[in-house]
C-alpha cells in the first residue's frame, strides 16, 4: 500500500467531544495516518460535531458544507451523525462515512474501508462504547490543561435534553482506571486536571451500585497535579460525603458547576427534575457553609414552554439572592426527540432573548463585584497564552475554568504551562489584570 492518505479533524461543541477528537487523532495517529491541522492539505476531513441545540446544529451543518463546497471528503462524527445518520449521507454526497458517538474507536477502520470505495456508517443504536487509559490520545487542549472523561452518557431524562439519545445510557470507568490515566498526564506535565461526565456526582452509581464521586476524589488526592477541577454537578449529588472530600483533599479545587437550569419549582416538573425545585435554596446554602470558599457557577435555560413572567421572576430573584460567581444562559431550543418539543405554550424567541439580557443584567454587577473583590490579593494563575506583541501572558486563576469563564492578563516574567503567583491590580465583569510577583 503507498502512502496513507492525510487527515485533518475539525472538532465542534462540548469538552466531551474533543475527548473524542483526542481519541481519534491519537487512534489515526498510531495507525500511520498524517494528521494535519489545516484542512486544505488533508485528503480527509472528519468533523466532529454537535447537536445539542439548533446553533450548534446549524455551525455543524455550516462547516460541513465549507467542506463539501471545497470537495473534501467528509467524515461526519460525533452527536449529528448519531442524530440525522440517513438524512446526512442523502443529503452530502461528499460524506464517505458517518460515525456514531459510540464508534470513534473504530475511526481507522472508517478510513480504511473509505480507501477501499465502500461509504460507510459505523453506528451504534445504542452506545456502549468508553475510551479508557489505554486507549491512545493525541491532546489539542494547552499543554497545562487536560479533560478527563470519568463515566459517559446519562441515566435522567430531562424533558429537553437529547444526550441520553445521543450518548446512551451513563457508564462509569473504575476509579483505578481514572487514576491510572491521571498519572500519565500528571507524568506529560499537566497542571490542572478537568473531570467530565453528564452528571459528575453520579459517577460510579452504575459500576458500584452507589455513586463514589467521594472516593474517586480523595484517589486522585494522590496524584501529583496541582489542580482538579470538576464539572456539571448536580446539586442532588452534592452530600456531605463529597463536600468533606473536596474539602479534605488540597488539589481539589472548591469550584461547582451547578446545571440548575431553572428555579421555580412548576418549571422544574416540566423540564421533568422535579426533584430538584425542593432542594435548590436549601442546597446552595449547604454548600456554602460546608465550603465557605466555594466558586459557583450555574447554568439557566430562559423561555422553557410555559414560563410565565411569575416564573420568569423567581428566577431573577433566587440568580440576585445566591450571588453566583459565574452565570451562563441560554434561550430554549425546541429539539426534536425530546418531550419539551410538543409541549404547548412555546415561548417567542424575542420573549426569551429579553428575558436572557434582564437574567444577564441582574448577574453582571454581582459578578463584577467579586472580581473586584479579588484586587490586591495574591491569586496562583495558570499561564496558557502569551501575546507576543505586548509580551503580555494570559491564564486563569482557580476560579474561572477554561472557556466558559474569565481570564487573567497578566504582565512580568512567566513561563507557559506554569502556575505563577500574580498580584491582582484591577477587575471587570469578567477578567481580572494583574502583575506576576517574583
Amino acid at each position: 500500500m503507498g502512502n496513507k492518505p492525510t487527515i485533518a479533524i475539525s472538532h465542534l461543541g462540548c469538552e466531551k467531544n474533543r475527548i473524542d477528537t483526542e481519541h481519534m487523532l491519537g487512534l489515526l495517529v498510531q495507525a500511520g495516518y498524517q494528521v494535519d491541522a489545516n484542512e486544505e492539505l488533508a485528503d480527509y476531513v472528519i468533523v466532529n460535531t454537535c447537536s445539542f441545540i439548533e446553533a450548534a446544529r446549524q455551525e455543524s451543518v455550516r462547516t460541513l458544507v465549507e467542506l463539501a463546497e471545497a470537495n473534501k471528503k467528509i467524515v461526519i462524527a460525533g452527536c449529528m451523525a448519531q442524530h440525522f445518520q440517513e438524512q446526512l449521507l442523502e443529503e452530502l454526497p461528499e460524506a464517505v462515512a458517518v460515525v456514531g458517538t459510540g464508534n470513534y474507536h473504530q475511526i481507522v477502520e472508517a478510513i480504511e474501508r473509505v480507501e477501499t470505495g465502500d461509504r460507510v456508517k459505523l453506528i451504534s443504536a445504542e452506545p456502549t462504547y468508553i475510551a479508557d487509559e489505554t486507549t491512545p490520545r493525541y491532546r489539542t487542549t494547552s499543554e497545562g490543561v487536560a479533560y478527563l472523561r470519568v463515566a459517559e452518557g446519562c441515566d435522567y431524562r430531562c424533558a429537553f435534553c437529547i444526550i441520553p439519545h445521543l450518548r446512551g445510557n451513563q457508564r462509569s470507568r473504575s476509579i483505578e482506571s481514572i487514576v491510572t490515566e491521571a498519572q500519565q498526564l500528571a507524568d506529560e506535565g499537566v497542571q490542572e486536571l478537568i473531570l467530565i461526565s453528564q452528571i459528575t456526582t453520579n459517577y460510579g452509581l452504575d459500576l458500584y451500585g452507589e455513586p463514589k464521586l467521594a472516593e474517586l476524589l480523595r484517589a486522585l488526592g494522590k496524584v501529583d497535579i496541582p489542580w482538579i477541577r470538576m464539572h456539571y454537578a448536580y446539586p442532588t449529588g452534592l452530600t456531605p460525603k463529597v463536600m468533606a472530600a473536596i474539602k479534605e483533599t488540597p488539589n481539589v479545587l472548591p469550584y461547582l458547576d451547578l446545571p440548575l437550569q431553572h428555579s421555580h419549582p412548576e418549571i422544574l416538573r416540566t423540564m421533568n427534575r422535579p426533584w430538584q425545585g425542593r432542594v435548590n435554596d436549601r442546597i446552595i446554602e449547604e454548600i456554602k457553609t460546608a465550603l465557605p470558599d466555594a466558586v459557583l457557577r450555574t447554568t439557566f435555560i430562559v423561555g422553557f414552554p410555559g414560563e410565565t413572567e411569575e416564573h420568569f421572576e423567581h428566577l431573577l430573584q433566587f440568580v440576585d439572592r445566591h450571588e453566583f460567581d459565574h452565570v451562563g444562559v441560554f434561550t430554549f431550543s425546541p429539539e426534536e426527540g425530546t418531550p419539551a418539543y410538543n409541549l404547548p405554550n412555546q415561548i417567542p424567541q424575542e420573549v426569551m432573548e429579553e428575558r436572557q439580557a434582564a437574567l444577564m443584567a441582574v448577574q453582571q454587577p454581582i459578578s463584577l463585584q467579586k472580581n473586584q473583590a479579588e484586587v490586591g490579593k495574591v491569586v496562583d494563575v495558570l499561564i496558557e497564552q502569551e501575546n507576543p506583541a505586548t509580551g503580555e501572558f494570559i491564564g486563569r486563576s482557580a476560579r474561572f475554568a477554561p472557556e466558559v469563564d474569565g481570564l487573567v492578563y497578566v504582565r512580568g516574567e512567566a513561563r507557559l504551562a506554569a502556575i505563577v503567583p500574580v498580584e491582582i491590580q484591577a477587575a471587570d465583569v469578567y477578567d481580572l489584570y494583574g502583575e506576576v510577583i517574583n
